[in-house]
């Protein structure tokens, strides 16, 4: 099956700016379709390409740049960890990010597709709107890691995976950052991290920012897993 292109200049959102592009790589051509009907429905969402495996994928990520490849886990030939892996490790492609597209049956392979640099994941039956939240707080540079099925997930893989290691890079941290990547660990957003720590949204904000920065991390989903492989926190933490 060959990749498929969309129109080649993006769209707008409701307020003028750049319409959020995406690419949809499944190999069920019925499941891209009914994403794509769903995605295209809205004004700030723009479809500019469908991939039926990983290397259509890649492949169309390096042409386009779009800012969100939705990536089934499972495809033939190259699968999506794969691909997720080396669009995350392309230099290149530094803008794109990817969420994974996945059913609970699969859940071994969430985890590793978060270490392979996915921003996170959505399960394929999920609700319209969810779908539509998620493409848009991944694409404006946020990890799709709130809901609590997704904290509990990380939390019970990344404690698999290996015995807790702070290493040295921890040690760049304020106290105050390592408050607050505790509190993104824990799977708050900018707004709840605000609330409890009794600081200003943009101030929040700034310190996560910066963590990422010390920490050389691509995104919140990164420094979730690396607050639970570290020892940071633990699951079941912030109750």
């Amino acid at each position: 099956m060959t990749a498929t292109q969309g129109p080649t200049e993006s769209g707008t959102g409701p307020e003028g700016g750049r319409a959020v592009r995406v690419v949809l790589a499944d190999d069920q051509t019925l499941v891209r379709a009914g994403f794509r009907s769903i995605l295209e429905d809205e004004d700030d969402i723009e479809v500019v390409g469908e991939a039926a495996d990983g290397e259509q994928a890649l492949a169309l990520a390096r042409r386009l740049l779009p800012d969100v490849v939705l990536m089934d886990i499972r495809m033939p030939g190259v699968d999506g960890l794969e691909a997720t892996r080396r669009i995350t490790g392309d230099t290149s492609l530094e803008s794109v990010r990817v969420v994974i597209l996945t059913t609970f049956d699969v859940d071994d392979y969430v985890y590793g597709a978060l270490r392979a640099g996915a921003s996170g994941f959505l399960v394929k039956d999920t609700e319209p709107m969810e779908l539509l939240h998620g493409v848009r707080v991944v694409a404006r540079g946020d990890a799709l890691i709130a809901p609590a099925v997704t904290r509990r997930l990380i939390a019970e893989f990344a404690g698999r995976s290996r015995q807790p290691d702070p290493g040295p890079r921890l040690n760049a941290l304020t106290e105050r950052e390592r408050e607050v990547m505790g509190l993104v660990g824990a799977g708050l957003s900018n707004d709840e991290i605000a609330r409890r720590l009794v600081l200003s949204p943009a101030t929040a904000k700034t310190h996560v920012s910066r963590i990422m920065t010390k920490l050389d991390v691509r995104d919140r989903a990164q420094l979730v897993i690396l607050a639970y492989e570290s020892g940071m926190i633990t699951p079941g933490w912030l109750t």
